[in-house]
């Protein structure tokens, strides 16, 4: 007595069945693809992510530089950056920047921006203000002096205590004071250069001739 042919062997819907179900090791074998596929498919993001990006060169100080130091050419060095890490107003061009005095400390290695040197354009950029001044101002009390730092916002005062300028920022302060003893008094305080309006500019640098001048923090 012979079985029907469909008894004999699987079905076709089972051959099917069994086709398209993984097994085991076919399962590890479909995960590990994906798995390369996915690290692979990052780095091209990343790679090209980089290249969009783009790099550019900077100027950045080949050593540290210290405020009222006259920036040559020697003490800049040209560096490839990613364009995402190139902060507002860097410097490019040598010639930008040679000539001028730095106002802040910069370290070596730091990317160099018009904000670090002195220029026409600071003491509006520090002050928001169209017709701002730098004013050189010696402070009657050395320690206090030493304390600030250029982006600092003070009051500047006679000592009767008369308010000559408000909210002045600090623009440069080379933290060094002149070489005289205690004999030279005021005159051995280093001066700090301030940005104000121009009328307050006035009133500080006429009151200094004779006054002894101080500054209040914000």
């Amino acid at each position: 007595m012979s079985l029907p042919r469909e008894r004999l062997g699987p079905r076709l819907g089972d051959r099917l069945a069994h086709a398209v179900r993984p097994g085991w090791t076919r399962s590890l074998a479909v995960r590990r693809l994906v798995a390369v596929a996915l690290i692979v498919a990052a780095a091209v993001v990343a790679v090209v992510g980089a290249r969009a990006d783009g790099e550019f060169e900077v100027l950045v100080a080949a050593h540290d530089l210290v405020p009222g130091q006259m920036v040559d050419a020697g003490d800049l060095t040209p560096r490839l950056v990613m364009g995402s890490t190139v902060p507002a107003g860097a410097i490019s061009d040598a010639a930008l920047a040679t000539g001028r005095t730095v106002t802040g400390r910069v370290r070596t290695g730091e990317i160099l921006t018009d904000t670090r040197l002195l220029s026409s354009r600071l003491p509006a950029e520090l002050t928001g203000v169209d017709d701002a001044r730098l004013v050189p101002v010696r402070l009657s009390d050395e320690a206090v002096t030493s304390l600030l730092r250029p982006g600092d916002v003070v009051d500047v005062l006679t000592d009767s205590a008369d308010v000559l300028a408000r909210r002045a920022v600090v623009a440069m302060h080379t933290g060094q004071s002149s070489s005289g003893g205690i004999a030279s008094g005021r005159n051995s305080v280093a001066p700090v250069l301030l940005a104000m309006d121009a009328a307050a500019a006035h009133r500080v640098a006429a009151a200094g001739l004779d006054s002894s001048l101080a500054v209040v923090l914000h």
